[in-house]
């Protein structure tokens, strides 16, 4: 039973309760505002799934088919929202099935808090069943973690938790529970971290460094401007939009930063890196200035790091020192929330248009229109295209939707064609490439966005990586579309040995199910288009339908994605065919 009892601590009258440490986990899942969480039970966590089933009034759990599932379905409530999606497994498998998805945050700077359930604290280290060193495992691909044993310690671990999480820039944080913990009573009270003695998530922003940066700015002939996803987790889209109209800079995309400008805002040119759009690829070799703005110079965007933009000064908008001269040696950082950064950039930046320049980018996007683009929106040839899938969906959106995609082909091409008018639109595993993601995370992402459509774009490699999540949307009722193009290859697999094995296609193509009929036994409305005749029908009855929508779309087999940059090339080199 609870006792309500008051202590005076610090000059100030503090309020406890008497509970259990399960229900504490509860109680601070509450405090912190969460409303959602996606897990799998099991005999570690039990305790707290035994308090969680009081609290179903106020706390939904979300009950996945796998435990990566609930991290991925984590992810996309946590990318759509900003918010921090909240995952929860037990010991052992249950754990070590967090870890892709773990890993996946991590790369991408998705915040999220794991939760897992261990074996009672005297049996540590003892191979008990179910027993694994997550905590060891985790390392690596966390942001913080924390092994808990006593149930005193569940407040402050969880405060810290979600401030980690959140703070400066996002990550995965896991906390490791002993089911002790869980069964034993403490005076629990909560109070939210707000700091953490010498963790300093947002370093100032250095007013001379902002100064320094408008004068390049203010100099360069040729400046090309960079975003990643720093600009979204900083919600610095505003910002952003106004620094390349008054400037008149032309700004390129990585993946994870799409969205946060319209597709087709006129300074927008494009995506960066290995299938990227030409002109930003061809041109970073070629700008004077190169400005990178909440990105972190992955290798897919930069290439042969031997040959990117020498010929350009180089300034890096960045929270993370970490990133700052790792990968591209910059001539001035300008550390700090990109908000802020751009914030005081932006009155010192003269007025600018650059018409020459962009003239520059103007001609090499028709060269990649006749060559690529063209062929892949308006294909004369009778099978059909990925890119005529997302040009329908475009139509029947307006560019609204968010798009959640897996990884391969379709991937690229959806990132490429699709047309993103609303931030926090573009969600896909990035810096990982983690098959599988998009159907749980679409759940995920749905549940966080009700309003808006949800449509997860997967290949059929990926798609059946976590196939089973078809039945957390049967048991949930989420209506989150699934959109699965079918050539029946790992496609990007097969592109790569096409292109550099002689098109010798080692175990990449594939014999695959009748996909209708799978999503139809979880009683999921279903359709399969094979002809150009059927796809735009077949779209609208998916759009409209209020309920969730199973659509497999067969594509020509063998269609490769281009522009491309083979894998240790420079940007110059990126090739159209």
């Amino acid at each position: 039973m609870k006792t309500a009892t008051s202590t005076l601590e610090k000059n100030k009258q503090v309020v406890t309760e008497r509970m259990t440490g399960s229900e504490a986990v509860i109680r601070c899942l509450l405090a912190e505002g969460v409303d959602t969480l996606y897990g799998y039970p099991g005999g570690a966590i039990m305790p707290v799934y035994d308090e969680l089933y009081k609290y179903q009034d106020k706390l939904h759990h979300v009950l996945t088919r796998h435990e990566q599932g609930a991290t991925h379905a984590a992810q996309g409530y946590a990318r759509i929202s900003g918010k921090v999606g909240v995952a929860i497994a037990t010991s052992g498998p249950g754990a070590t099935n967090l870890i892709t998805g773990i890993a996946d945050a991590q790369i991408d700077s998705t915040p999220m808090v794991c939760i897992t359930g261990q074996v009672p604290s005297h049996l540590l280290g003892t191979d008990a069943f179910q027993e694994t060193d997550v905590i060891s495992i985790s390392t690596p691909v966390t942001k913080w973690n924390h092994q808990v044993t006593k149930a005193s310690e569940i407040p402050e671990v969880m405060a810290k938790a979600f401030y980690i999480a959140k703070s400066g820039r996002p990550g995965p944080v896991l906390i490791d529970i002993t089911k002790d913990a869980q069964f034993g009573e403490l005076d629990f009270h909560y109070e939210k971290c707000t700091k953490i003695r010498s963790y300093k998530p947002v370093p100032e922003v250095d007013q001379q460094q902002v100064e320094k940066a408008a004068e390049l700015i203010n100099e360069a002939k040729k400046p090309l401007i960079v975003w990643g996803q720093g600009v979204i987790l900083g919600e610095a889209e505003e910002e952003l939009k106004s620094l390349i109209e008054k400037a008149g800079i032309p700004a390129a995309w990585t993946i994870l930063g799409a969205s946060a400008i319209p597709s087709k805002h006129p300074l927008n040119v494009g995506m960066v890196g290995m299938h990227g759009n030409y002109a930003p690829n061809k041109l970073t070799n070629e700008c004077d200035l190169l400005i990178a703005i909440g990105m972190r110079f992955d290798d897919r965007v930069t290439g042969n790091l031997d040959t990117y933009a020498k010929q350009a000064k180089v300034i890096h908008f960045e929270i993370d020192p970490a990133e700052v001269d790792k990968n591209v040696k910059t001539d001035l950082a300008v550390l700090g929330n990109a908000k802020e950064s751009l914030q005081q950039l932006i009155p010192l930046v003269k007025h600018n248009s650059h018409p020459d320049w962009h003239q520059k980018f103007k001609d090499l996007y028709q060269l990649e229109f006749e060559k690529v683009i063209k062929g892949d929106l308006h294909p004369i040839k009778e099978g059909l295209t990925m890119g005529e899938v997302l040009k329908e969906i475009n139509a029947q959106t307006e560019g609204k939707a968010a798009i959640v995609s897996d990884v391969g082909q379709h991937q690229m091409i959806a990132c490429r064609y699709a047309d993103f008018n609303v931030t926090k639109s573009n969600i896909t595993s990035g810096g990982l490439g983690t098959m599988g993601f998009a159907l749980p995370a679409a759940i995920g992402a749905k549940m966080a966005a009700p309003e808006r459509d949800v449509i997860a774009i997967a290949g059929d490699g990926g798609y059946q990586m976590t196939i089973q999540e078809l039945g957390t949307i049967f048991q949930t009722k989420v209506p989150v579309k699934v959109v699965v193009l079918n050539n029946d290859f790992l496609g990007m697999v097969r592109q790569w040995q096409q292109l550099f094995f002689d098109k010798r296609y080692a175990s990449t193509e594939l014999t695959n199910p009748d996909f209708v009929a799978i999503a139809k036994g979880y009683h999921l409305a279903a359709k399969r288009v094979t002809k150009r005749s059927e796809l735009k029908a077949a779209i609208t009855e998916m759009i409209e339908s209020k309920e969730a929508y199973f659509l497999e779309v067969c594509v020509e087999k063998e269609d490769n994605v281009f522009p491309m940059i083979p894998s240790g090339a420079s940007v110059s080199d990126v090739r159209l065919e």
